[in-house]
């Protein structure tokens, strides 16, 4: 047995391999919801820096909603595929965390092997040497075997980029694509360029990635293959061996691909289940990496007004006839006789709050980002009143209460099963609503709440992503368990498009 390649390198890199299509695919899943990117982080149409749809947007801000620039993908890219970006988006925190700890175990036992001296160059010489090699290659040559002790010095240098470069850059702009990483240090996301600069990092992080991983296992088969793979499955040097070895890795690579298609089939086939197991699989990193962050939006420094936006995506239309004609008799009355219903049956007292009475109430400001699963991102300064505050006027909490449910007046987007839409609801833990950024929201940029963004009030949750926003409000109450409401998954989104009910990531 060849020691230079022990049996945990060559299952962390097998395992790698098949990490890696659940990520890139599930990747590709995100990307095909919102097939734009940008540098800017107003993400004004036109702007973007590149794009894969033809799909002209309006320069009219509430007019085109996030949802209707989605794109579908097949199941055989994407993971799952067909529309389905909250599932796509547990994939991939399934398939980064799992390919984290995996590289984690690599790394630490790189080093406490001494293997690191491997891919690690020790000596400046590896860049004449590695020159010397590229040239070689450029000429459809191949470098001689005494080249390789047991990597050239070109791929000396292209392993250090991506396991020690490469792959931490592609966790950090991860991380600072986060609501609950933004809103508690939004300094972190700034030094990326923002939420969308981090976001293009990443995608041209994904792209090396993928250049990386076809060029490797290319020229595993092309470069000294009767040493190379033998190496890869047996850890041996027996070029006698490269037949029965060049079989399995030709094997697979065929079963690893059709893995990474059955795992989109088998989502799809049930998809309320698939959501139920990968949050519960998720859901764990979620509490322990982001449940102790709470957002500050209103004390950092960070974001001025020099960095409000210039356009303002959204998601959802305002209500119809169709909806809610009550909001339209209140629209057309610019909301002077608007009452926002707070309390239940389980408080045991209803208040009807006109935005005078909200609007004496202690106000808050801050300038903060708000992020869309999708992935676009506007800077605005809100102000309004602390849900908490709103919520006190109750009286203490009852016993049982471990739960708010803010419902709209708009209905859903759509339905899971295309059954008749229901109102659009949000349900929010106790932490949440102890948040100092749990607002809300009656005016933006020092001026009345827009049409088209919520007026005349919507909700503010710093710490999670657009879609427990909810806009529109109409009623906010407290509930014992929101497994009593909608589909029993704490919120519209989550029913409809299968996200987590923590939007923290």
């Amino acid at each position: 047995m060849d020691p230079d390649f022990p049996l945990w390198l060559r299952s962390t890199h097998l395992i790698n391999f098949l990490l890696m299509g659940i990520v890139v695919r599930s990747g590709w899943e995100i990307i095909a919801s919102l097939p734009r990117l940008w540098w800017r982080n107003d993400c004004k149409p036109g702007t973007e820096w590149i794009k894969f749809t033809r799909r002209k947007i309006p320069q009219e801000e509430g007019v085109y909603t996030s949802l209707m620039d989605e794109r579908t993908a097949s199941p055989l890219l994407t993971l799952p595929g067909r529309k389905n970006v909250g599932l796509g988006r547990h994939w991939h925190g399934l398939g980064a965390t799992l390919w984290l700890l995996n590289g984690i175990v690599y790394v630490v036992l790189l080093f406490a092997t001494g293997l690191w001296r491997r891919i690690v160059p020790t000596s400046w010489d590896v860049i004449g040497e590695a020159l010397d090699s590229l040239r070689i290659y450029l000429g459809f040559g191949v470098p001689s075997i005494e080249h390789f002790q047991p990597y050239d010095a070109l791929q000396m240098l292209a392993y250090t980029g991506v396991v020690f470069i490469l792959a931490p850059v592609m966790i950090l702009t991860g991380i600072a694509m986060s609501p609950a990483v933004r809103s508690r240090f939004p300094w972190y996301v700034k030094i990326w360029g923002g939420h969308q600069g981090a976001r293009s990092i990443h995608f041209l992080g994904m792209v090396a990635m993928i250049v990386f991983i076809v060029m490797h296992v290319g020229l595993v088969f092309l470069v000294h293959p009767e040493y190379n793979l033998p190496h890869m499955v047996f850890g041996v040097t027996d070029p006698s061996r490269y037949a029965q070895a060049f079989t399995i890795v030709l094997a697979t690579i065929v079963v690893a691909v059709g893995f990474w298609i059955a795992l989109s089939y088998l989502t799809l086939a049930d998809r309320v289940r698939a959501q139920k197991w990968l949050v519960a699989l998720t859901e764990p990193v979620r509490k322990a990496g982001l449940g102790w962050m709470k957002p500050r939006m209103g004390r950092q420094r960070a974001y001025t007004e020099k960095d409000i936006s210039e356009y303002h995506w959204t998601n959802g239309l305002p209500p119809t006839a169709d909806e809610s004609t009550e909001w339209l008799a209140h629209r057309d009355n610019d909301f002077r006789d608007w009452r926002l219903a707070v309390g239940g049956e389980l408080s045991g007292r209803k208040l009807q709050l006109s935005m005078a009475e909200l609007r004496a109430l202690p106000k808050t400001e801050y300038i903060a980002v708000h992020s869309c699963m999708q992935g676009w991102t506007a800077t605005s300064k809100w102000g309004g009143v602390r849900l908490r505050d709103v919520l006190a006027l109750l009286g203490p909490r009852p016993d049982d209460a471990n739960y708010v449910i803010v419902t709209s007046h708009g209905l859903a987007q759509e339905m899971i099963d295309h059954r008749a839409r229901e109102p659009f609801y949000a349900v929010l833990s106790l932490d949440l609503v102890a948040e100092d950024d749990t607002i809300l929201a009656y005016e933006r940029n020092d001026g009345p709440l827009e049409v088209h963004l919520g007026a005349p009030l919507r909700l503010r949750v710093e710490s999670n992503h657009g879609y427990k926003m909810v806009k529109w409000i109409k009623s906010i109450e407290w509930i014992s368990d929101y497994a009593d409401y909608g589909d029993g998954r704490g919120g519209t989104r989550e029913d409809a498009a299968l996200q987590a009910f923590n939007g923290r990531i």
